[in-house]
């Protein structure tokens, strides 16, 4: 159920869902999920300063059944840096920060379940987490529908 349906439901009137933003604490307000895109098919999904990131389903359905991933190392990172790999049974691939920030958390999951990738690459494949160092870098990222047009426009 979307906010706004949310809010409909427990606020009926016009009036009393204005009241009810103002009296929203502003961290629930201001923060959003943004998910976004790199052209090496990396998604970065940033909440309240901190982005998980992982590759896309046409990254995994690309390299086929992933059998390994090399995981980040929990240290500073910059922009375009290879952060860890995965290796598929026809190719291996570099997965690149696409925002810098610190190395915070990594899937562990992954080393013994190398196959999420495949069964969930955007939600339980996740790879790594980081601590933005800089919100300015998502302003350079490609949100879905211009992530959609790049993998068609690669065909």
């Amino acid at each position: 159920m979307s906010l706004s349906a949310l809010s409909a439901r427990l606020f009926p009137t016009i009036r009393s869902q204005a009241v009810a933003r103002m009296a929203a604490p502003a961290s629930f307000a201001r923060f959003y999920a943004t998910k976004k895109y790199t052209a090496e098919h990396e998604w970065i999904l940033i909440d309240n300063g901190v982005g998980t990131i992982g590759i896309t389903d046409h990254a995994q359905s690309a390299l086929g059944e992933i059998v390994f991933a090399e995981l980040a190392e929990l240290k500073d990172v910059e922009k375009g840096d290879t952060i860890g790999s995965v290796e598929s049974v026809k190719a291996a691939s570099d997965i690149y920060a696409p925002i810098s920030g610190k190395v915070i958390e990594v899937n562990e999951k992954l080393n013994d379940e190398p196959a999420l990738l495949n069964d969930a690459p955007e939600t339980d494949g996740w790879l790594c987490k980081i601590e933005l160092s800089s919100e300015d870098e998502i302003k350079d990222l490609l949100d879905e529908e211009a992530y959609k047009q790049f993998c068609e426009e690669a065909h």
